[in-house]
This record gives C-alpha cells, sequence and structure tokens, in this order.
C-alpha cells in the first residue's frame, strides 16, 4: 500500500501528539501580547496605535498578496501574519514614520517568510528580520525614543547605561554618575513608564504574557530562562567587578527588548532548536551576545541581533544536540 506523505519532514525527537492547532496556538500567543499591548496604548497613545495598526495590516495584505500571486492557500486565518506585523510593532519606536514601518512589515512578511515558503518554513525570525532591516536602513529613526508623558525625545535607560560605561572606560566618571542619575526608578521600569520601543517598556506586561504561554505549554521555559539567566549573571558579575550595585543587572532584564525577545522571538517554534539541550545552548548563545552587543557594539541594544545570529546555527545545534538513537 502506497501513501503519499506530500511534504512530511521528521525531525529529531521527541515528537508529541497533541490536539493544539496552529490557529489555536497563535491566538493564544495574541492573548499573551494583549498585557503589553494595552499598556503601550495608555503610554505613548496614537504615536502607539497608528504604528501597530499599519504594521499588522501591512503584514496581513502582504501575506495576502504573496499568496495569491503564487496561487497557494490563503491562510490569513492562522494569525501568523497578525503576530508578525504586532509584534514587528512592539520592537519599533513610537511615532516613527508609517511609510518605514510598512517598508518593515512587508519585508518581514516577503523577504523573511514568503520566499522561504511560508509559515513553517523560514529560518529567522520574521519580525526580527523586519527590524533588523529597518534598523541597518533608518538608524536615526530607530533609535529616537519619545517618553510616554510628555512626548518629548529622550534616551532609554540602556543608552544612559552605554553612554556612562563609554565615559567610564575614558576615566570620566563625574560624567558618567551625571548620566547615570537620569535613569527611571526601577518600578517606572518594570510597569513600563518610560521612553523605549512600543512594546517592550513594560516587564510586568510581559513577563505575565511569557508566563501564559509557559503555561499554555506553547513555550519551552529553557529558552527564556538560559536567556534571562545569562544576561544576568554576565551583567551581574560586570556590576560587582566595576563597583555598581544589584540595580545595573536589573536594569538591564527589565530595560529594552529583553524579555519581549526571550519570551516571544527566541521561542519562535520554526527558527528556534526542538531539543532540550539545543534550546538551553541557544539561550546561552542570546545572552551571551546580547550582553556583548549592549556593551561593546554600535547599539545600545541586542536582542535582535543575538536571536538572528543564533537562528543561523539552530540547524547546528539541533544536529549535535539530536537524541540517541537506542542501541547506537
Amino acid at each position: 500500500m502506497s501513501e503519499d506523505l506530500g511534504n512530511l519532514v521528521v525531525s529529531s525527537s521527541p515528537h508529541i501528539r497533541t490536539t493544539t492547532t496552529i490557529d489555536s496556538a497563535m491566538r493564544d500567543v495574541v492573548i499573551a501580547l494583549l498585557p503589553a499591548l494595552i499598556l503601550s496604548l495608555y503610554y505613548f497613545k496614537w504615536a502607539a496605535a497608528s504604528v501597530i495598526i499599519v504594521s499588522v495590516a501591512t503584514a496581513v495584505f502582504s501575506e495576502y498578496l504573496c499568496q495569491k500571486v503564487m496561487k497557494i492557500e490563503i491562510t490569513l486565518y492562522d494569525y501568523s501574519a497578525v503576530i508578525t506585523g504586532l509584534l514587528l510593532a512592539f520592537t519599533l519606536p513610537p511615532g516613527l514614520p508609517l511609510w518605514i514601518v510598512a517598508i518593515g512589515s512587508a519585508s518581514a512578511i516577503i523577504i523573511a517568510k514568503q520566499i522561504f515558503g511560508g509559515l513553517g518554513n523560514n529560518i529567522f525570525n520574521p519580525a526580527l528580520v523586519g527590524r533588523a532591516i529597518l534598523l541597518a536602513s533608518w538608524p536615526v529613526a530607530m533609535t529616537t525614543w519619545k517618553s510616554p508623558i510628555d512626548g518629548v525625545t529622550t534616551a532609554t535607560p540602556l543608552a544612559i547605561m552605554k553612554e556612562a560605561s563609554f565615559l567610564t572606560t575614558f576615566g570620566d566618571t563625574v560624567g558618567a554618575e551625571n548620566l547615570l542619575v537620569q535613569l527611571p526608578t526601577l518600578l517606572n521600569s518594570f510597569i513600563g513608564n518610560i521612553a523605549g520601543s512600543i512594546g517592550e517598556t513594560s516587564a510586568l506586561a510581559l513577563i505575565l504574557g511569557g508566563l501564559y504561554l509557559i503555561y499554555k505549554g506553547h513555550v519551552d521555559w529553557r529558552i527564556p530562562g538560559s536567556y534571562i539567566g545569562t544576561v544576568f549573571v554576565l551583567t551581574t558579575i560586570i556590576a560587582f567587578t566595576t563597583g555598581r550595585g544589584i540595580e545595573y543587572p536589573i536594569f538591564h532584564l527589565v530595560s529594552g527588548s529583553l524579555l519581549l525577545g526571550a519570551f516571544f522571538m527566541a521561542t519562535d517554534w520554526v527558527s528556534t532548536p526542538i531539543t532540550k539541550k539545543g534550546r538551553i545552548i541557544f539561550g546561552l548563545g542570546c545572552g551571551l551576545l546580547t550582553v556583548l552587543i549592549r556593551l561593546k557594539g554600535g547599539y545600545p541594544e541586542g536582542v535582535c541581533y543575538s536571536i538572528l545570529l543564533m537562528n543561523c546555527v539552530t540547524p547546528l545545534i539541533d544536529r549535535y544536540t539530536k537524541s540517541r538513537i537506542f542501541g547506537r
């Protein structure tokens, strides 16, 4: 008896039987993003809403157009395009020109997803590819943030700490201290009342969303756990070897896109390892690269590039961490 298996791809074990569908899993991701979405609209108002609307609408339209042109099944009902548009919007500064937003969203869907064959075939996280393209093309616009209080352009906590570290390296400790006093309180950083990209400012909202996905079984704790843990350990070592307090590593955890990346992007089912050991290695690599780029790179944030770089080695990680075949 012959059977047409179509595009069946068998990868490394374990293989789990589940009644969960792509649609239901994607809906849970949308639900997990709601706390951050609500707080972003509360703090940044229309500056955030306009970016989110354009990003999601462009992502959905781009996916529909690509599938129509390629004459393949229209799969807008699976919410994957909505999530890509939403995640990309969360990584963008409020008030970013909408034409730039549209370019980034279209690039995420067309270049990083549909060209590779659509959902399940992409080797990079589409939202991060869209952000990387925008960051390389319009670096000034992508690194200009507005305060949620008065809308005045201001620096993020990571930008302040990076500049202070630069001044300390050249012996200007007074200038560094003057910069560090501009840091927001840890409470404001935790609830999101700080300058930053639209969906990354509230650590509380992102933690709630991440825990929800772990509870629902859509996210393995190993990636966010090893990722966040690595950043915390490395920045704690730096803090105590340079005479800084425990606030330094905590600011690294609650500032920037670390929590957004750790819970919602580094855990992408398609572009990250499938083995337990592989996921821990992936998280460790992301954490190490994030700290390295934050402290020594040209940008204050390193989450985007760290995850994309680790996406490149995902097949290699899976190859060397796959389960041994019994008897061999």
